[in-house]
This record gives structure tokens, sequence and C-alpha cells, in this order.
């Protein structure tokens, strides 16, 4: 059921996706926008049409913050390939866009992505009332920019010349909002298209986000390249501390286990309307892609 419903979000999400590049100009940099936002788990979307969903919001209506949260995302990993950032030559089992097409081409993508995104909450088709528009705007602003993803991204990128190994701390700080900050908003969406209080959903997203990390450290170290679709030991052969280098893997597991409780647990006050958001939990640290 969960994999079902996973798969019908994905499709949704991709055809907003799609249509919204569909008039676009017919150049290099469009056809590696539609590359880059092709496929993928849409894990991000699902969160944000299934939280939306809680309160009465459709899947019609919520496709479009889910289609700009996937923008998002989209452009963070263009980015983070590039060889000034991870360096990588692989993501979701094909070539990324720098080696695919070249890094002048990759580096617009992820601009051009970006402003995709913010265009698609702008869109009164988003939801008709121009306040919760801007309030999506704002937050989403935060979220990917200096408060959150980009703000993660520096803390990675000044640890690999830190002349130390971060604690654990200083790990979680940088995931909750190097990969938390997008994963948070992604479940707040669906209140904020609703009119409601975020905080339960928040409560829920962050140690959601912290889960997905730590299985993703996981999956780096047990992880098979053919499943994954992209490059593994990475961490472990750029020396980079992780939670599976700090926790060891059991310890990992257990921590990775211990927050899909707690996930679980905000979701209480929905009762059984928000299975789909605790399946979503347990499928965060049982995947291995």
């Amino acid at each position: 059921m969960f994999q079902s419903q996973l798969k019908d979000a994905a499709a949704l999400i991709e055809a907003r996706l799609m249509r919204a590049l569909a008039d676009a100009a017919d150049q290099p940099v469009t056809h590696a926008m539609r590359y880059a936002v092709a496929g993928g788990k849409r894990l991000r979307g699902f969160l944000v049409i299934e939280g939306a969903a809680l309160y009465g919001v459709s899947a019609g209506q919520a496709v479009h913050a889910a289609a700009a949260i996937e923008a998002i995302h989209a452009y963070s990993l263009v980015h983070d390939d590039m060889p000034c950032m991870d360096d990588d030559d692989l993501r979701r089992g094909l070539a990324t866009v720098h080696i695919k097409w070249d890094e002048g081409t990759a580096l617009l993508v992820g601009d051009a992505l970006q402003t995709l995104a913010f265009g698609l909450l702008a869109d009164p088709a988003c939801h008709p009332d121009p306040s919760v528009r801007i309030d999506l705007v704002a937050s989403l602003a935060r979220a990917a920019g200096i408060d959150g993803m980009v703000l993660g991204q520096a803390q990675d990128i000044a640890a690999e010349t830190a002349g130390r190994a971060l604690n654990l701390a200083e790990i979680t700080e940088l995931q909750a909002n190097k990969t938390g900050a997008l994963i948070r908003w992604s479940a707040e969406a669906g209140a904020r298209l609703g009119g409601a209080d975020i905080a339960p959903l928040s409560s829920y997203a962050t140690a959601l986000g912290l889960a997905f990390q730590i299985a993703d450290d996981i999956l780096d170290v047990e992880g098979d390249v053919e499943k994954t679709g992209k490059r593994v030991q990475k961490d472990a052969d750029a020396g980079k501390a992780t939670f599976v280098s700090l926790l060891g893997l059991d310890g990992a597991r257990a921590r990775a286990r211990d927050l899909v409780d707690e996930a679980c647990a905000a979701l209480d006050p929905f009762g059984p309307r928000a299975d789909a958001l605790r399946e979503t939990a347990r499928f965060v640290i049982a995947r291995d892609t």
C-alpha cells in the first residue's frame, strides 16, 4: 500500500515538474533541468502531499508545493555533485549533470531549478490566499538558505579543513541543517496549506530528518552502488565523521530506530489518518537506495 502511494505521488509530482518546463526554450540547460528532476523517490514531495491530506487539502492542490520542494532538492544535488563540492559522477545510477553536460550548465541548472521552485509556490494554483503563498515562499527560503540547507553545506565544507573530526553534537547540528531543513519544510508545508499549527508535523519531521541521514550514513558503509545509484564508501575514504563512525553500525541503527519511534509518536494526535507518514518513517531506515 505504502509503495503504491509513494509511486502515485511521484508520478503526480513529476508530471507537474515536466508541465512547468514544457514551454521552456529548446536549450541544453532546459534539457539538463528535465534530466535533473527526473526520477528519484520523491520522498519530500510525498511528505507535502500526505501532510496536506491531514488537513483536507487535496493532492491536486498540494502537488504545486510538492513539486517546488523536489525542484529545490534536485538543485541541491546538482550543485552538491559538482567538483567544487562532493565531486560525484553518479546520481540515481546515471551520470551527474556536470558529467553529462558540463560544469557551467550544471551551475545554471541548479540556479534555474531554485527559481522554478519559488515560481511554483507563487502561482495562485498553489493556494488562493496570497498570504499563504508568501508564507510558503518565505519559509522555504529560510529552509533552503543560510538558515538551513546552505548553512549545513557550509558547515560540511568547513569540517573538511577543521583539522579534527566533528563530535556527535556538531554532526547532529550540521545534518539538521544540510538534510533536515528541507525535510522539515516538506512536512510543515501541508499544515501551512491547511492553515494549521505546524508544530506536530515539525516534531515528526525533525526526528525523521535525522533518521534519514543516519540511514544514509549506514548506506555509505554497507550500500551497493548498483542499488543506491551513487558512489558509496566516500565518507570513510574522505575521513569524514559520520553517525556510523561515532556510534558504530549497531549504535547508529539503534539511534535511527529510536528516532522513528519519536517521529511516529508525534503523529498520535492524527490517529490512523497519519499511517502513510508513519510508514514513511519506517521506510526511511529500511531503504537500500
